[in-house]
């Protein structure tokens, strides 16, 4: 059905439309983590032997770096030839990709590189789609109603990356292209549905696109995120990759471009971004406290996906091969607690300002994420439950209101570049909260795994040699383990020929228990450094919001007339 963008019901239409597409959006951006092992299974590729862990990387960071680097692009484009043009042609680019994922015709390195080329595809259009709702939805809502709208919105965006984890799980179980084909049929109702119905009503904002300024951009963000990523790597007998040439080339290069992209928007008659809006306090701020969020959320994410799969699910009786559904489904309290409290916030910010949900929901969240840390690691479930929800729930009174006080803060002709500079602080969060998260778990893992693996194998019959060589490589490799869903000892001692040895307990070395209660020890060890980290960026995050301001409206975000009559 055809709405005219004077309806009454047209904002409503624009707010379901939009959701749509952001939910679409971040569900792949977490799909594939839980899917992984089924993944390499289907193209018969091991995701953990040395020539193919790139494959690994660039099967979870390609989508996340793609989005990360184009939405400030395509949010210029859209004010510059309209915002919905720019979000349909996404509609149609995620949706050609999700079909053609889901029909991967190789196997093998062949299967993989096929995966990793239309992600970024997909990456391209689910950009499209983040760098615009938020704008045309702005556009369409008066200012007393833009935090319930964007409430739903941002629901719909953080709630979609818990969400995938669960699809992922369930579908991946039944048939891992199943993951893709779920996305072709939303894709086709999407794009029929926004093509017919979606209007420009944004200000424009004419002017020649700015080559310098988006190539700096694009090159600098992808080389740091890039370079980051690759020091979970070991290298040259070091647990991680920050002493690799390659590595550092990548981040001090990438900061070198983006400090060279601020020269350059700082000169050029037609920037890219204007950066004059960082002096705007409920923009700058509001965009710090949301990227310190999302690198925060993303870690968590990842540590409690390998804290469920590599220790507290086997110890409770569940295969290594089905942990990750099962993480999945023991996460779901944390997508609920968002899920209460998102569309709360987003209306009450609308009646009271966003700094006192903002501000209280971060300090929830790093409450929550000390009190995970006074948890056994095998923790009674309700307590664990009840942890992840709270931390919901503090993620939820945030994100509503903080994307509605930044997207208010913006001149009218700048929404769409405005909403992908938050989209790039949102989705560079997460790329880079797996770089962070995993260094500094494998740092706090580094100083105590070797010598509990070595006296625990060693225990069990293993030789004091063969226990030295596999307690001496690099922890990386047993948190992938977990992370996919493998045995991590039968990863470690296969290659050996160890667990063949007369006198080795291999039933004892393969079984459910051994392994979680090796690593438990050491686990909390980089469980605390990890934690207390994302604690720390909690709080700065809730000062940013604090000083943010109170209510902020851009004089130039003020309702036309005719969507003034539109109002209720």
């Amino acid at each position: 059905m055809r709405v005219d963008r004077d309806h009454p019901r047209y904002k409503w239409v624009v707010l379901t439309n939009t959701t749509l597409g952001v939910l679409m959006s971040t569900i792949n951006s977490s799909i594939v983590l839980i899917s992984l092992p089924a993944i390499f299974r289907g193209i018969g590729l091991d995701p953990l032997a040395a020539g193919n862990v790139s494959y690994l990387l660039w099967m979870i960071m390609g989508y996340l770096l793609v989005n990360a680097v184009l939405v400030v692009t395509l949010g210029r484009l859209g004010d510059m030839f309209g915002r919905v043009k720019i979000y349909n042609i996404g509609f149609v680019v995620f949706t050609v990709a999700s079909v053609a994922l889901s029909v991967d015709p190789m196997a093998g390195g062949g299967g993989a590189l096929w995966i990793i080329l239309w992600r970024v595809v997909q990456g391209v259009g689910g950009a499209m789609l983040f760098a615009s709702s938020t704008a045309i939805l702005t556009d369409a809502f008066p200012a007393e109603q833009r935090g319930r709208a964007l409430g739903i919105n941002q629901v719909a965006a953080i709630a979609g990356s818990f969400l995938g984890l669960v699809i992922g799980g369930v579908l991946s179980e039944w048939d891992w292209r199943a993951i893709f084909w779920v996305s072709v049929p939303l894709g086709i109702l999407g794009t029929v549905w926004s093509y017919r119905s979606l209007h420009e009503l944004g200000e424009r904002s004419p002017g020649k696109i700015d080559w310098p300024g988006n190539l700096s951009f694009a090159v600098g963000l992808t080389a740091l995120l890039a370079g980051i990523t690759y020091g979970i790597q070991p290298y040259g007998g070091h647990p991680t990759g920050w002493t690799n040439p390659w590595v550092l080339t990548g981040i001090i290069g990438g900061l070198a471009l983006l400090v060279a992209f601020c020269v350059v928007e700082s000169r050029v008659s037609d920037p890219m971004f204007h950066l004059a809006l960082f002096r705007n306090r409920a923009f700058g701020l509001g965009n710090l406290a949301g990227f310190t969020a999302s690198v925060g959320r993303g870690g968590l994410q990842f540590m409690l996906i390998i804290w469920l799969q590599g220790i507290w699910l086997p110890l409770h009786g569940f295969s290594f091969e089905t942990t990750p559904l099962w993480a999945g489904i023991y996460l779901l309290p944390l997508t609920v607690g968002f899920l209460v409290a998102g569309p709360l916030s987003g209306a009450l910010s609308d009646r009271h300002g966003a700094r006192p949900f903002a501000t209280g929901g971060l300090a929830l969240v790093a409450l929550t994420f000390v009190l995970l840390l006074t948890i056994p690691v095998d923790f009674p479930y309700w307590l664990f439950a009840l942890l992840i929800a709270l931390n919901g729930v503090g993620s939820g009174l945030f994100s509503s209101p903080n994307a509605a006080a930044i997207m208010s803060s913006v001149p009218a002709n700048q929404r769409g570049v405005a909403s992908g500079m938050r989209g790039t602080f949102f989705n560079a969060g997460s790329a880079l909260s797996i770089g962070v998260f995993f260094s500094l778990m494998v740092a706090g893992l580094a100083t105590t795994l070797p010598g509990a693996l070595s006296s625990g194998l060693q225990a069990q019959g293993i030789s004091a040699d063969v226990a030295g060589q596999v307690a001496a490589q690099p922890p990386v490799g047993t948190l992938f383990s977990a992370f996919l869903g493998f045995n991590p000892i039968s990863e470690l001692l296969g290659p050996t020929g160890a667990l063949q040895q007369p006198g080795v307990n291999a039933d004892v070395l393969t079984g459910q228990s051994f392994f979680p209660q090796l690593i438990s020890g050491p686990f909390h060890s980089g469980l605390v450094v990890v934690f207390v980290a994302a604690a720390v960026m909690m709080v700065v995050g809730a000062v940013a919001s604090a000083l943010a301001g109170g209510r902020y409206v851009h004089p130039g975000t003020a309702p036309t007339p005719a969507r003034a009559t539109a109002k209720g």
